[in-house]
């Protein structure tokens, strides 16, 4: 068998967006299934890693056109101080990021790639008229690239598979683009059309696809993962008291609670003082620095930029407790954020701010990873913190966990091949 997958983010883009079908490829040969990748040319990524060209399996067959980005342009009326990015919005905009910012919410529906959806019909027409693939699979966002799929399905009567990485109207961030009621009408069209013409979708979380099964009776969830072996032999740990937190921290994602609760610590115990380090490893937004100063614990926390993936596990594995915050939004009970299944990888304890009713502290719950605590639980958050710390002084922080098998990157990728040759073989049928 045959697929092509149709990607936006490729190595050597870096972050949480390109790992989910970096790894499927790297095992859907293991089940006899030979990839294509079709992915943009001189794309305008935020985030480049290119350790992560070292995954991508010898002799793989990759097809690239040049792509359009109207982000280049928006980005140089941007504030010199703050980057954005999807997910990651200004939340004190200049007159001209205000602008530019209803401009791409309202005339670039779905999101700015729009203008690939073209060329990439024309171009794999005519790569799928000589070239024999038994299904196509788009995966976004951006969500354009569902457009691609659906677009080359009614015009050769392919198979297509539509994989949510995150959520369309639902994402967290949606709520905060200056939408006129067209535009979200727009959206919300095209989101129900791809959903419906898809032969099936794939979406990360349970909630996602409690969302949306009213469009299509063919959805399946297959969350990210780990790759990789759980490392439980012993390792060198940080000597302090360290809480590391891994990913992109914009201000819905701003754990005040947490910044409240070292605070409380710091002046109440000096031993505490002495011993509690904070790192948060990459993009942060400027309201999170503003809150950490406000609680007057900047001291205690160390700022460290985006870090290659290999470098990356490093710290998590030395850390002694792994900080994981989901955005406090509408939407937070179906978030599950990439990183999580990393940080079991990891084996260590994780500290979560998140819906302890939510799909993430399901997981947490289930593989006996670490602990859940919603936006508001100061006083259980600030006892736990201090469990820990006890167990820390003690030599005694560690973690047992369980159930982590189904989430590892190859057991994934055959849940894929399995819905991927029933999808197949339904249509022929």
């Amino acid at each position: 068998m045959k697929v092509l997958i149709i990607t936006y983010y490729w190595p050597p883009a870096g972050g949480s967006g390109v790992q989910r079908w970096l790894k499927f490829v790297k095992y859907l040969r293991n089940f006899d299934v030979e990839p294509v990748v079709f992915t943009a040319k001189n794309a305008n990524y935020s985030i480049l890693d290119e350790s992560l060209q070292k995954e991508i399996p010898e002799g793989i067959e990759i097809l690239k056109i040049p792509i359009k980005e109207p982000n280049k342009i928006f980005s140089r009326v941007k504030s010199k101080q703050h980057k954005t990015s999807a997910g990651f919005l200004n939340s004190n905009p200049s007159l001209f990021e205000k602008i530019a910012r209803y401009i791409r919410a309202n005339y670039f529906i779905p999101d700015t790639r729009k203008f690939w959806i073209r060329p990439s019909v024309n171009f794999l027409s005519k790569y799928l008229e000589n070239n024999k693939i038994d299904a196509i699979i788009t995966t976004g966002p951006p969500h354009s690239l569902h457009l691609i799929g659906m677009e080359l399905k009614k015009k050769l009567e392919m198979n297509w598979i539509a994989d949510f990485r995150d959520p369309w109207t639902d994402i967290d961030y949606f709520h905060q683009l200056p939408l006129t009621e067209k535009a979200k009408q727009k959206h919300f069209d095209l989101e129900k059309k791809v959903l419906n013409h898809a032969d099936a979708v794939l979406v990360v979380s349970r909630t996602m696809k409690n969302n949306i099964k009213k469009f299509n009776d063919n959805i399946h969830v297959i969350t990210n993962g780990f790759d990789g072996d759980i490392d439980k032999e012993k390792i060198t740990l940080d000597k302090e008291f360290s809480i590391t937190h891994i990913g992109m921290m914009n201000a819905d994602r701003n754990p005040k609670i947490l910044w409240r609760v070292i605070k409380e610590l710091v002046e109440e115990n000096s031993d505490f003082k002495n011993n509690i380090s904070i790192k948060l490893i990459g993009e942060v937004a400027q309201e999170v620095g503003s809150s950490i100063e406000k609680y007057g614990i900047k001291d205690y926390v160390k700022f460290i930029p985006y870090k290659p993936h290999t470098e990356v596990m490093s710290y998590q594995k030395g850390t002694q407790l792994l900080l994981l915050v989901i955005n406090d939004v509408p939407s937070a009970k179906g978030i599950i954020t990439g990183k999580v299944f990393e940080y079991l990888q990891a084996n260590r304890p994780i500290l979560a701010i998140a819906p302890e009713d939510g799909d993430l502290a399901e997981i947490i719950n289930k593989t006996n990873t670490g602990v859940v605590f919603d936006f508001y639980s100061k006083e259980t958050l600030k006892q736990a913190i201090l469990d820990y710390y006890e167990r820390f002084k003690k030599g005694t922080l560690e973690v047992s966990t369980k159930n982590v098998n189904p989430y590892h990157r190859k057991k994934l990728t055959e849940k894929l091949v399995k819905i991927l040759k029933a999808t197949v073989s339904l249509n022929k049928n």
